[in-house]
């Protein structure tokens, strides 16, 4: 017996198969780009998005595929994909990198439950509204991108609410706001009924089956959005369990028993469970790093190097920027004498594309500030970190000024896997990390809500089907780091003007 996930992402859908006991057996996937079809848009067809599907069950070991007793779902957020009567896409879906609406945000006037971005589904319908009425006289439902997957394979049309929470157009319990609705010119019969994200959703289709090498009429989940099916897949259970993940951007996420309280630039959304999670969510980790990493020329494992080279290295400003012997065979060296020596004085923004927490200003920008004759790329790359790593504590922070107290967090995401990257993400945040055992947090997640859904697992079980996690850095007590930290803080605040701040809702 086994169990089915499909986590439809931006840039790629992962397939992940687990056992009976919660263990990954095999898993896939298969990478896509999305279209841009006019400056600031982010379209995909949804034939791209099954074509994928079919190619990643094809390369799971058939044996595997025919041992499927129920598939779940989980899916990127925020987007819409528009579907006819039929059933049959009326256009590309959009998905939440969109930015075409940001000139109708105005339309959610303060306060709101949770912020607004252009690339929720809510102001992505408006723009169609206003824009592509041919689209909207054809379309019959306004479906999130897991939703449509499940209509694709023969299951119902709904949704579940940490999904619907997300679109900007439903309470912060997921409830579709009728009189928001009705104020946008948004037709209520377009939003798909709710249902819980572990419950059965219809059955597969032969059709289907056939094309995923699965045997027809097992069952379905709902399925929910990707954030909270990844907390589910590494063993977010109770209250209080946080994940940090890391990749393009950064996302931490805290589970609650309640709704949280309001803060601003916090998401309070509904868990994949009965939870609820508090979410910090920032564009600029591993987009920054990448854009730096670039900009001076350094291969990562070079990147690495030099930016958290020994004291007595490049760390130090040294002009030729050449690494110790040290560094070259892989030792960390002395983490704190290297930062307080290397990047006092020379502070990176790194809100390349603006940001989300806790600042909510798309126009947000970034850079250096204090460079020096005597700094060289590895300092400047080591400022890099910081400044992610400093962003990524902003967020934190916010989610502690909800009441949270967050002093372990779980670890997963590509980013995250260098230690002494880990260690100054320890330091900055002023947590514990432990690096959970999963590399395919989304999938497997969607995974357990299938068996959830088909009846072999119950709520109760959740806690037990945890993976494993390894403590791999603790905070270390840096002043000097808590000192740049708070500089860090007072340079975006003096700076922010120069944007031509646009804020999020």
């Amino acid at each position: 017996m086994s169990f089915l996930g499909i986590d439809l992402g931006t840039g790629s859908l992962k397939v992940a198969i687990i056992d009976e006991s919660g263990r990954e057996q095999a898993a896939a996937s298969v990478a896509y780009a999305l279209e841009t079809p006019h400056p600031g848009w982010a379209e995909i067809s949804v034939q791209t998005w099954w074509r994928a599907l079919c190619e990643a069950a094809g390369r799971l070991p058939d044996g595997l595929r025919r041992e499927v007793q129920a598939i779940g779902l989980s899916g990127q957020m925020h987007g819409v994909v528009l579907i006819d009567a039929d059933g049959e896409a009326v256009r590309p879906a959009m998905l939440w990198p969109d930015t075409r609406a940001l000139g109708l945000l105005d339309q959610w006037p303060e306060p709101q439950p949770n912020p607004v971005a252009p690339g929720m589904a809510g102001p992505l319908l408006r723009w169609i509204v206003k824009n592509e009425p041919q689209s909207a006289r054809k379309t019959r439902w306004a479906l999130q991108p897991k939703d449509w997957l499940r209509v694709a394979l023969g299951g119902a049309v709904a949704t579940d609410p940490s999904d619907a929470c997300a679109t900007a157009l439903a309470d912060p319990a997921g409830v579709w706001n009728q009189a928001l609705l009705e104020r946008l010119e948004l037709p209520h019969e377009w939003f798909a009924p709710l249902a819980p994200s572990y419950a059965a959703g219809g059955i597969l289709s032969q059709e289907a089956a056939q094309e995923l090498g699965l045997r027809a009429g097992i069952v379905l989940a709902i399925g929910a959005a990707d954030t909270p099916c990844a907390a589910l897949g590494s063993g977010l259970a109770s209250d209080g369990d946080a994940l940090l993940t890391t990749g393009t951007g950064g996302q931490i996420v805290v589970l609650a028993e309640h709704a949280p309280q309001a803060v601003k630039g916090l998401h309070r959304y509904r868990a994949a469970s009965d939870h609820w999670y508090r979410m910090a969510a920032m564009q600029n980790v591993g987009v920054a790093l990448e854009r730096v990493r670039g900009w001076l020329s350094y291969e990562w494992v070079d990147a690495y190097r030099e930016a958290f080279g020994d004291a007595s290295s490049a760390a130090l400003g040294s002009p030729s920027g050449s690494l110790s012997g040290n560094a070259s065979d892989g030792a960390l060296g002395d983490p704190s004498a290297a930062t307080s020596s290397a990047a006092a004085g020379l502070t990176f923004l790194p809100y390349l594309t603006g940001e989300r927490t806790p600042w909510l200003n798309p126009a947000a920008r970034g850079g250096w500030l204090g460079l020096a004759l005597d700094h060289t790329r590895g300092t400047m790359m080591r400022a890099a970190f910081e400044g992610v790593s400093f962003s990524l504590r902003a967020g934190l922070d916010a989610i502690r000024a909800s009441g949270a107290t967050v002093t372990t967090l779980k670890l997963a995401g590509g980013g995250s896997v260098d230690a002494r990257w880990r260690q100054l993400l320890a330091d900055a945040l002023n947590v514990e990390l432990h690096a959970v055992d999963c590399p395919n947090a989304a999938p497997r997640g969607a995974a357990v809500l299938g068996g959830l859904a088909s009846g072999h697992w119950h709520a109760s079980d959740l806690a037990a089907l945890a993976p494993g996690a390894t403590r791999v850095a603790g905070p270390q007590g840096d002043a000097a780091l808590a000192e740049r930290y708070a500089r860090f803080l007072d340079l975006y605040g003096r700076v922010e003007s120069w944007f031509g701040e646009t804020p999020l809702r």
